[in-house]
Parts: structure tokens; C-alpha cells; sequence
């Protein structure tokens, strides 16, 4: 796994600037207001701080905006970084400015001179989030990234806010590697290696291979996986941190390593980008990892079901017929809408094994979510408002876009078959809800149930506010919130 920047935290000492090496950041408020480190930095830099607010560019600056003066005179650094940001934040731009930070600092030793600042932690947060980098494939052997250092008034008590919140930047991180990863490397059978490595945090796992899964009657992954040489596997990882007797929080991931579309088949162009299929399995992986470093208090249950969509003379074709674990037939119309038949046998097997308290899906499931709502957000689909609303508060509150979609009866409609009791597209108007209705057929009653499309947000092609182009982990968070805020025993 990708290693996180090292982060510590020191006392601030707003006069020990001189001989700082690497990079420095220094706070300075919209109003131009310089704290105790800015006036130090300013005067041995003969003014130049002041220079700048009294500038235009500082007068059109806005909150979290970093200005950098290379190589300030009077000091050692080769960058000092002037952070713009009033005396009270918010999280998000805490966080948003420390990613800035990392952008601005590459891959140099940084000191950040917080003083007082409350957001501390979130701050830091954001450096560790946006100083990732994937190089495990590159030959020249990338440069260490340097320690960022924060000096605070109270760096004891920030370090601590920072623990669970470093917990979730390394469930993060080890989503966007997986994410990442080409499907030569990452194969069924290497994912679900690196999730039994995770019985190292106090995680339950469980792998089940095909013997097994027949023996479930998990047809529909099956079939899709059929035309591959990569064994198709369900991955079962337990987190008991709750009370005993507490039904558990299930997580369920469309784990697709490679996705050809098989008979169905992908134009060539962009079919490189499906090595990323296997987002949503990469986001529960992610989040059971955050949830063990974090020693959550809750029980979570997170399920993946892997498989490789190959096209062969064993794979399945449209017009075949497949009979689910729940027992429903689908007529299978389109062998490149494969991830709800991966997702709707897990879902059952999920219900049916751990009676859970609620259950969430997440999938890079259809491209007509992008269409709909860009890369901006995730499309959220849900039989129950409760769930729902309680996911949009706490993706809200981790500046994780997340948009909610309509559910209903003709849209079900549209998935009727001829042959079958349903099948497995129901044509090209409102693709991404009639897939979220072709799940809720394996939905029992009375669970509630979120449904998250994550084609337009799991990995993109350029940089976000978190994140650079590629994985960016999205969801890790907002679960990890959700489970804290609504799951977690007092």
C-alpha cells in the first residue's frame, strides 16, 4: 500500500523560522491580519509578507488560497507559503486548505505554523489526503515525500483529533491503490489476498471460491465471471466492535478487476479506464480498513463479489437465461450489465447470512449516472428516508457530492421479460434507475437499503480539491462518518 506522508505535531514556536528548511506555511487572515509566525516571517524577510498583502493579488485572494514567495530573503526555505484564512473555519475549508498546501509543497519536508488554530486536525487531514501518489508501477524511483511538521499551541490534543481521522486517510489511500491498480496486478485473486492481509487489523475474513459459491446457487456472479480464467470469489470481512447482539451495517461492493463487457463488448477507445471497475468492492475495502485503525464501535459486515468480465467461448451471451440465489430468473439482454448481476446475489447472500440493521451497495454501475450528474456526485437511490437521509448528512458534512434519485414502479416496469421474471436491462431512458430497480428486486422486505452509483466520482481525469487525477476514494469517508454518527455504541 501507497505510504501516507509522515504527519507530526510540535510546539508552536512562532520565532523559530530562520533555519526551517524545505517549505513553510504561515497563516495570514483575508483582512491581512498577520499572526505571531507571519510578523516573524515578515520581518526577516525585510517586509515581503507585508508587501504582499498590500498587493493586489492578496486583495483578490480567497479563503484557503495559497500565495507562495520563492526563496524569501532572510530565510532558509526555498518556499514560504502564505496561507489565506480567517481566524474561524469550517471543516471543509480546513481541509481544503491543507490539500492546498500539499499541491503547493510537492514532495519537500513542510512546516506548518498553526498557532491556535482549531481546525487543526482537518487540516492536516487535508494534507494527508492530497499528498498521495501512485507509483508502484514506475521505474525511476519516485523522490521520499518529506515530513510535514504542524506547530500548535496544543499539539498533544490536535495530534489526537488527528488519530481517527488519519485512520480514515489510510482507508483512503488503500482504496485509490486498488482503484489504481492495472487488472494484470490487481486480479481476483490478488484482491482478495490483499483483504485477508487486513486480518492483521482485528478484521474477520472470509474467502469464499467457486465450490462455495455454487454450492449458494451465486449463479449470476458466477455466469459473469464464467468467461474468465480468474476464479470469480466473495470476500467477507467482519468488524465486531458493537455490542454482541447488535445486527451489523452491511457494505456491498461491485468488485468487476477487468470489464470488457464481455459478448456485449466495449468499444476499444477508453476500455483502459476498466481496470476501475472494481470501485465500489476498492470503497468497502477502504472503509473496513478505516473502521479497524479507528477501533469503531459498531459492527460493520463488508462483502465484495470479485470477478473478471471476459469474452470466451465459456462466457455467457445475451439472450441466456440465469437463475439468481434468490430464485428469480433474469433474461440476460446485455452481457456488459454485468455488475448488478455480481451485486444482486451478494445483496441476498448478505440479507440472508447477517439479518443486517441496514445494507448499503456502492458500484460503478452505469455510465448514465455521469450523464445525469457528472463527477461531481454519486447518484444515491434508497427504499428508506431514514438511511438516506442520514448518508446525505454525512457525505454533506465530508464534502462528498452525493445527489438522491428517484425510485418507482415504471421504472420496474421497464425490466419485464418475455422469458424470464425480469431482465437484466430495461433499455437505454433512465438507465442508472432501472439498474438501482433491478437491485431492489433483492432487496428483502423491512431492510432499509441505499444504493450508490459511483461511475461519475470513483476515479477521474483530472485533479480534485482531495485528490489527483485518478482514484479518489470517494465514499471512504462518508461511511466511515455515517457508521460514527449513527451506528457507533455510546
Amino acid at each position: 500500500m501507497s505510504a501516507l506522508t509522515p504527519i507530526r505535531f510540535s510546539t508552536y514556536d512562532p520565532k523559530a523560522l530562520a533555519d526551517v528548511e524545505g517549505h513553510l506555511a504561515i497563516v495570514v487572515t483575508p483582512e491581512g491580519t498577520m499572526d505571531q509566525a507571519a510578523r516573524s516571517a515578515n520581518r526577516l524577510s525585510k517586509g515581503a509578507v507585508a508587501r504582499l498583502i498590500a498587493s493586489d493579488e492578496f486583495s483578490k485572494a480567497k479563503t484557503g488560497q495559497v500565495i507562495t514567495l520563492a526563496w524569501p530573503a532572510g530565510l532558509a526555505v526555498e518556499a514560504l507559503h502564505v496561507l489565506v484564512l480567517p481566524r474561524r473555519l469550517t471543516v471543509t475549508e480546513a481541509r481544503k486548505a491543507g490539500a492546498k498546501l500539499a499541491e503547493a509543497r510537492g514532495r519537500k519536508p513542510l512546516t506548518v505554523k498553526t498557532g491556535n488554530m482549531s481546525r487543526a486536525a482537518d487540516l492536516a487531514l487535508g494534507l494527508a489526503l492530497r499528498s498521495y501518489s501512485f507509483d508502484a508501477h514506475k521505474s525511476a524511483e519516485a523522490d521520499a515525500a518529506g515530513t510535514i511538521t504542524i506547530g500548535h499551541n496544543k499539539p498533544e490534543e490536535i495530534e489526537a483529533a488527528f488519530a481517527p481521522l488519519l485512520a480514515v486517510a489510510e482507508g483512503v489511500h488503500m482504496t485509490r491503490d486498488l482503484v489504481n491498480e492495472p487488472a494484470n496486478v490487481l486480479t481476483t485473486t490478488e484482491f482478495a489476498n490483499r483483504l485477508e492481509e487486513m486480518t492483521s487489523l482485528g478484521l474477520e475474513v472470509e474467502v469464499l471460491d467457486e465450490a462455495a459459491l455454487d454450492a449458494l446457487g451465486m449463479r449470476m456472479l458466477l455466469a459473469v465471471g464464467q468467461g474468465s480464467a480468474s476464479p470469480s470469489k466473495v470476500v467477507v470481512m467482519k468488524w465486531n466492535g458493537g455490542d454482541k447482539d447488535a445486527a451489523p451495517l452491511a457494505l456491498v461492493g461491485k468488485g468487476v478487476v477487468f470489464d470488457t463487457g464481455g459478448i456485449s463488448l466495449k468499444p476499444a477507445a477508453g476500455m483502459e479506464d476498466m481496470t476501475m471497475d472494481m470501485g465500489g468492492a476498492g470503497v468497502v475495502a477502504g472503509t473496513m480498513r478505516a473502521l479497524a485503525l479507528r477501533k469503531a464501535k459498531a459492527n460493520v459486515v463488508g462483502l465484495v463479489g470479485l470477478v473478471e468480465n471476459m469474452p470466451s467461448s465459456t462466457a455467457i451471451r445475451p439472450g441466456d437465461v440465469i437463475k439468481s440465489m434468490k430464485g428469480d430468473t433474469v433474461e440476460i439482454i446485455n452481457t456488459d450489465a454485468e455488475g448488478r448481476m455480481v451485486l444482486c446475489d451478494v445483496l441476498w447472500y448478505a440479507q440472508e447470512r447477517f439479518k443486517p440493521a441496514g445494507i448499503i451497495d456502492l458500484a460503478t454501475l452505469t455510465g448514465a449516472i455521469i450523464i445525469g450528474l457528472g463527477h461531481e456526485n454519486a447518484g444515491v437511490f434508497s427504499n428508506d428516508d431514514t438511511l438516506c437521509k442520514a448518508f446525505l448528512k454525512a457525505a454533506d458534512a465530508e464534502d462528498e457530492g452525493a445527489w438522491r434519485m428517484p425510485l418507482g414502479q415504471a421504472y420496474d416496469d421497464q425490466l419485464k421479460s418475455r422469458v424470464a421474471d425480469l431482465k437484466n436491462v430495461g433499455g437505454r431512458p433512465a438507465g442508472s434507475i432501472t439498474a438501482a430497480q433491478f437491485l431492489q428486486r433483492f432487496i428483502q422486505d423491512g431492510t432499509p437499503w441505499i444504493h450508490l452509483d459511483i461511475a461519475g466520482v470513483a476515479s477521474v481525469k483530472s485533479n480534485t480539491a482531495y485528490a489527483p487525477k485518478g482514484a479518489t476514494g470517494w465514499g471512504v469517508l462518508a461511511l466511515s462518518r455515517l457508521v460514527q454518527d449513527h451506528f457507533e455504541a455510546e
